[in-house]
């Protein structure tokens, strides 16, 4: 009687085991999208070419011996993809993808660093750099801490900074308190990091003498050895440049900003809200405006729509 119970045991057991590992020996069928879905606008190269994040989607069915019949699905391979949206082509200018395995959970797409440089990862662990023409470089990153001790929890924005180094820009997940502004939660927490890919390590600092004024900023980066702020006043509606503490530019009061618009620096376009942007003559000049859904832009030059 005892050893029947062990066996019915074993059996239960090797069961679930081969449930788990989605059957053993079992039929399995996977399909694979030919064409790769578009995602999303995730940087600008220029005043004319966009990237775009791509993926394939993939679809697996798995019939086990037990009868049960499971079903897998998601997407994977990602991509890069540069589209021109100041003149309508029928297709992408450029692609490139990866050809990792569908179980690589790394995120290799998170925002944009530069004009032609995507980075993905965790600037507090490990990094990636996917610069247009080439493959995603990895990077592990020792963390540090100077005058605080709790790190930026969620990062939100790598930008260029001083001496060819990162500003690494987050938040902690309180909804409340965004960017810079973390002098309620205590001196013990970081308000932002500044990692450095040659010696591989992230340091984690506050805000403090020549760079306090930053904490006003929306978005914040370095050009050419100044630093810029962007920043959106929510009474007056206006968006405003400063150059190292100096307000430079003012946006024409001729557009309607919304209580909560979004402005930062994508590459070295300025995205203020939905319109797309640039410094010309010591003035903002916004020359295209972003659809909130799909690739779509409208060019203000000659209402003429670009869509893919």
């Amino acid at each position: 009687m005892m050893v029947e119970i062990k066996r019915l045991i074993v059996a239960a057991l090797a069961t679930l085991a081969c449930v788990g590992m989605w059957g053993c020996g079992d039929d399995v069928s996977m399909h694979w999208s030919e064409e790769r879905s578009l995602g999303k606008v995730v940087g600008f190269v220029d005043d004319s070419l966009v990237i775009v994040n791509t993926s394939r989607y993939w679809h697996e069915e798995v019939e086990p011996t037990f009868g049960l019949s499971y079903d897998r699905s998601g997407y994977a391979h990602p991509g890069l993809s540069l589209y021109n949206y100041r003149v309508q082509l029928d297709g992408p200018v450029w692609s490139d993808s990866l050809d990792n395995s569908r179980n690589d959970d790394f995120e290799y797409i998170k925002g944009q660093l530069s004009d032609s440089v995507i980075w993905g990862g965790d600037p507090k662990s490990k990094v990636s750099f996917w610069k247009i023409g080439e493959k995603p470089h990895k990077m592990k990153i020792k963390k540090l801490f100077d005058g605080c001790s709790i790190d930026v929890h969620y990062t939100t924005k790598l930008r260029p900074w001083l001496d060819g180094k990162i500003l690494v820009m987050g938040n902690n997940r309180n909804p409340n308190i965004e960017g810079f502004n973390m002098d309620s939660l205590g001196s013990e927490y970081c308000q932002y990091g500044v990692l450095d890919t040659i010696q591989k390590t992230v340091t984690y600092k506050r805000l403090d003498g020549d760079l306090k004024w930053i904490r006003k900023c929306d978005d914040v980066r370095a050009w050419d050895g100044d630093m810029y702020c962007l920043k959106f006043d929510k009474e007056e509606r206006t968006s405003s440049l400063f150059v190292n503490d100096n307000l430079k530019y003012i946006l024409e009061n001729d557009y309607f900003w919304t209580a909560g618009a979004v402005l930062q620096f994508q590459g070295n376009i300025l995205l203020l809200e939905r319109d797309v942007c640039r410094l010309e003559n010591g003035k903002i000049k916004c020359f295209a405006s972003a659809s909130s859904r799909g690739i779509s832009f409208k060019n203000k030059e000659d209402d003429v729509y670009i869509t893919y």
